[in-house]
């Protein structure tokens, strides 16, 4: 089985691939097969935002074919995974504070300015607050009386 190997490009497929540059993506996606196409997606996984993201998400956008495809899923399922999992923390983060307050719900909502049911969905997590909000339920708790 051959390796994945790049020409005419200044990095060599055993480096980091954080440190990988664009036309390194490009021949991996054109030219590898799927385990090096898995090693990437496996970097993915654990750093969706990442340097490596941001640059095969560039290559992206003008790379065709299979491997192109599937890395494209890959990278999107990757940071839509790491989205829910830090939106649910935000909101754990945030039902905490509430609870430990000792205002209720009914009341946070009535001194945010928002209804009792949004309040719920961003503290269940089924709906992300606005930076402004969560501002907002901050200094709510923070005054609470």
């Amino acid at each position: 089985m051959a390796t994945l190997m790049f020409r005419n490009v200044d990095a060599d497929p055993s480096d980091p691939i954080d440190t990988w540059p664009h036309e390194a993506f490009q021949a991996a996606i054109e030219h590898g097969l799927t385990p090096d196409w898995q090693g990437i997606a496996n970097h993915l996984d654990q750093h969706p935002y990442g340097a490596a993201a941001a640059t095969l998400a560039e290559v992206l956008e003008y790379t065709e074919g299979v491997g192109a495809f599937l890395l494209r899923h890959r990278l999107e399922r990757a940071r839509s995974t790491a989205l829910s999992v830090m939106l649910k923390k935000q909101a754990q983060e945030l039902a905490g504070l509430v609870a430990g307050s000792g205002l209720t719900q009914r009341e946070l909502a009535r001194r945010i300015g928002t209804s009792e049911s949004r309040l719920s969905t961003w503290l269940s997590g089924r709906q992300a607050p606005t930076a402004q909000a969560v501002a907002k339920v901050r200094l709510a708790l923070s005054n609470a009386e």
